[in-house]
């Protein structure tokens, strides 16, 4: 059953829908807390981010709605720190750790932005060795907690996007298998829940969730925790496919390792 989601974008940064359509969404899908996000200021790519100078109105706008709908519903202003930015998080009340580029020969590598420029970089800047490309991802993956301080640590595998059915690299390789249990091991000791995250599939990238089943085996072992996420960029995919993500959990014996609010 739905309860919260504390992954979602809005105009502010690359979403679709204000906030306050945000929260009329959660309202109406039931939702008892709702977490809106602002994708963390960075410098060298302004594309998809919150501008530097509307901060501080995304804040405003974001607790006027906490008062405005304090009897139906719990609101979070959140951040989503990417791990390179160098902007602070004060005044959110919660943060997602993310990391998105891989720095490479003094260039920020966007991870998840298209499949060509995916396979393009992989290409000029690792002579085509995915699993390499992959390795940096994860070695650099392995600070975000402590680089960003945050709640939950966002889209574990983000770096697969691209990769439904193992068209560019296979996920079960030794290689990427020791590149993310790696840092899985560094990560689970924080303590941070990590997302199960629908994203890529209400965007039509993938059929399942970050992470993937083997992973999630990995962080079950280690006895880590899970949040369940939308990263919904429209107010429709609020909470998208939450049934199955759960589906998923009770069939490894593990509601137990599910948690449903942000431990503040």
């Amino acid at each position: 059953m739905i309860y919260s989601d504390f992954h979602m974008h809005t105009t502010f940064c690359d979403g679709h829908n204000t906030p306050e359509e945000m929260v009329l969404s959660g309202i109406e899908k039931g939702l008892k807390q709702i977490g809106i996000c602002a994708h963390s200021y960075q410098f060298f790519d302004e594309g998809f981010c919150i501008k530097k100078d509307k901060v501080s109105d995304f804040i405003s706008e974001v607790n006027a709605l906490k008062e405005k709908y304090k009897d139906k519903i719990q609101v979070f202003c959140g951040v989503e720190q990417e791990y390179f930015s160098d902007t602070d998080t004060l005044g959110f009340d919660y943060v997602i750790g993310s990391c998105h580029y891989i720095k490479k020969d003094g260039k920020y590598l966007d991870v998840d932005y298209t499949a060509d420029i995916f396979r393009d970089n992989v290409l000029k800047f690792f002579d085509g060795d995915f699993y390499a490309y992959c390795e940096a991802y994860y070695e650099t993956l392995a600070d975000v907690v402590e680089k960003t301080d945050c709640d939950i640590i966002g889209h574990f595998d983000i770096v697969a996007k691209f990769n439904e059915g193992g068209i560019f690299f296979d996920e079960k390789h030794p290689r990427y298998v020791s590149a993310y249990r790696k840092t899985l091991d560094k990560l689970v000791k924080f303590g941070v829940p990590f997302e199960i995250n629908t994203g890529a599939i209400s965007r039509g990238y993938k059929t399942l969730p970050y992470p993937s089943g083997d992973i999630i085996d990995y962080i079950l072992s280690k006895g880590g925790k899970f949040i369940l996420s939308s990263d919904a960029h429209s107010a429709e995919n609020i909470g998208f496919q939450f049934d199955i993500c759960e589906d998923i959990i009770d069939s490894k014996n593990a509601l137990g390792q599910l948690v449903f609010t942000i431990d503040k």
